[in-house]
């Protein structure tokens, strides 16, 4: 297995990992009664807004810990240039996430229009940007397996 394989398995299992033990620290804190917030829209903003941070720091140190640990068992060097083939890759990834999301952004509006909650809305939108992070790894593996 190549070593963008296994960056992109540890990056879509921290990506689920992360979201679903922050989730569910949120929502026990909410169910606990620690957020005060009487509107639903400051919760859900403070919600997105901390969880982007939360997650981009995770991200950056499982990704050093894993080079490193891959580093030491396999005695192979982290490979820093991206060739043509690494590139096109990543650019398919991208469109399909950003496919993924686009849906799920317009899915998310439908509630609004249905006179749903906010709640809905958000709860769509924070799931497709998962959603979509995860079809953009699983895209990237998809093609380093077959070799585009």
């Amino acid at each position: 297995m190549s070593f963008q394989e296994k960056r992109n398995i540890v990056s879509l299992i921290t990506s689920v990992l992360i979201f679903s033990i922050y989730s569910m620290y949120v929502f026990q804190k909410f169910q606990e009664g620690s957020f005060h917030s009487s509107n639903d829209f400051s919760f859900w903003g403070a919600f997105i807004l901390i969880l982007i941070p939360v997650s981009i720091l995770a991200k950056i140190i499982i990704h050093i810990v894993f080079s490193i640990i891959n580093t030491i068992v396999t005695k192979e060097k982290v490979p820093l240039i991206t060739d043509e083939l690494d590139r096109l890759i990543e650019l398919k990834s991208t469109r399909n996430s950003h496919y993924v999301f686009i849906i799920g952004f317009l899915l998310s509006m439908i509630p609004l229009v249905m006179d749903q909650p906010p709640y809905v809305m958000f709860i769509i939108l924070i799931s497709s940007g998962l959603l979509s992070e995860v079809v953009g790894n699983i895209t990237q593996l998809y093609l380093y397996r077959r070799g585009v």
